[in-house]
C-alpha cells in the first residue's frame, strides 16, 4: 500500500498558514477545522509544519499566552516529507523514528496533501480487515476433494 492510496480515500482538502501569521490565528484555524496541523507555505513553497505540539510548547514557554508569537518562530522548519509513491511501511518507520504525527506529501516541490499517523494506522487496519475477510471467505469456500468423506463425530 502506498501514500497515494491514503490520499485517494482521504481527499484533497489542505489547510496552510504563512510564516509571519500570528500564532493565535493559526491556532484558531486549527481549532475551527478540528485539525492537528497546518503546512507552512511561503511564496508557494513548503517551509515548515505547525502542529498542535509546537503550539502548546510555545504557549507554555510564553507563560500560557500567544502574545505576539508568529508561526515562523515555533514551526518545525525541517518536517519529514514523503511522496505519493512512498510505501506505508516506510512512512510508519519514518514517523515513529521522529515522533511525527503529520507528514506533508510532496511531488517534487508541489504539496499533494498531508497524512497523519491516524491515517496510516487506519489504512493498515483496513488492509488487515480486508485480508482477514478474504482469508475467511477462502476457508469457507474450501473445495472438498472428490472421494473424501467428511468425518463427523460419533454420537454417543
Amino acid at each position: 500500500m502506498k501514500v497515494s492510496d491514503i490520499l485517494r480515500v482521504k481527499g484533497s482538502t489542505l489547510f496552510t498558514v504563512q510564516p509571519e501569521q500570528p500564532l493565535a490565528e493559526a491556532a484558531r484555524t486549527m481549532a475551527d477545522h478540528d485539525i492537528g496541523s497546518l503546512v507552512v507555505m511561503d511564496h508557494g513553497d513548503v517551509v515548515g509544519m505547525l502542529t498542535f505540539r509546537e503550539v502548546i510548547q510555545a504557549t507554555v514557554r510564553n507563560s500560557g499566552v500567544f502574545g505576539s508569537l508568529v508561526v515562523r518562530t515555533v514551526m518545525d522548519d525541517h518536517p519529514l516529507t514523503c511522496t505519493p509513491d512512498t510505501e506505508i511501511d516506510e512512512v510508519r518507520r519514518m514517523m515513529l523514528s521522529r515522533h511525527a504525527r503529520y507528514m506533508p506529501v510532496m511531488t517534487q516541490r508541489t504539496l499533494m496533501g498531508v497524512i497523519s499517523f491516524y491515517d496510516v494506522a487506519k489504512a493498515v487496519v483496513d488492509g488487515q480487515d480486508f485480508e482477514n475477510r478474504m482469508l475467511k471467505a477462502y476457508i469457507r469456500d474450501w473445495p472438498v476433494e472428490e472421494g473424501a468423506e467428511k468425518e463427523r463425530p460419533a454420537l454417543l
